[in-house]
């Protein structure tokens, strides 16, 4: 339990932290997944190397089926916990490798866009230098539509739980005698900006009102 426990806190650690997207926090339970079957595997033929204080305190083993049992359970708790994103296991592919995934077994809906940016020499090298949010977001929309839309989904829908408790600690901070004349849009805009490392464009902002009021 104390090696197996340590394996599933760097897991826990690997799932934390602001800007962790869903198809990396995807790959890195799938990761574990494979890991646990090697654990189970190597048990099975009384192999601890990634076992330490079991190596320790059972250096003879006589029976690891009971290891091997303890070893499976986590892994059928993380096949149930985690079937909604294997049903977008497909599109997370797309998303992560979108230069190298195969086109023909893409959407229908996705083919010829895919097919449009693997062409694309300028995007290949962006790809390369530029985060997956920001290379989406640069994408032209009239081009790319069905691919931005995916990208979004999936890069805005799905965030990490940094984000859920961040999200959270501002829904108690911003407790003030005006709450209760907030609509939902109002709650939604501050969360999203309190949330988003994105800066605001002020000179575009006032510069597309036509009296702005200076003042304020």
């Amino acid at each position: 339990a104390v090696d197996l426990f340590e394996h599933m806190n760097e897991l826990n650690t690997r799932l934390q932290g602001k800007g962790t997207f869903a198809h990396e926090m995807y790959s890195t339970v799938k990761a574990f997944k494979v890991k646990l079957k090697l654990f189970s595997r190597q048990l099975s033929q009384n192999i601890k190397t990634h076992f330490p204080t079991l190596e320790t305190m059972a250096p003879q083993m006589m029976s690891t089926e009971k290891y091997t049992n303890r070893i499976s359970a986590p892994d059928n708790e993380f096949a149930r916990r985690f079937a909604d994103f294997q049903k977008l296991a497909a599109e997370f592919d797309i998303l992560s490798s979108p230069f190298t995934t195969d086109f023909e077994k893409a959407p229908d809906a996705l083919q010829l866009e895919l097919i449009d940016l693997q062409c694309d020499s300028t995007m290949k090298e962006k790809f390369q230098s530029e985060s997956i949010d920001k290379l989406y977001a640069s994408l032209i929309e009239s081009k790319f539509a069905n691919l931005r839309k995916m990208a979004m989904k999936l890069l805005v829908l799905f965030g990490s739980t940094y984000i859920c408790e961040q999200t959270f600690l501002t829904m108690n901070i911003n407790k003030t005698k005006l709450r209760s004349n907030l609509t939902d849009v109002h709650v939604q805009s501050l969360l999203r900006i309190s949330t988003s490392d994105m800066q605001p464009e002020f000179k575009q902002l006032v510069d597309n009102f036509d009296r702005p009021q200076m003042s304020h």
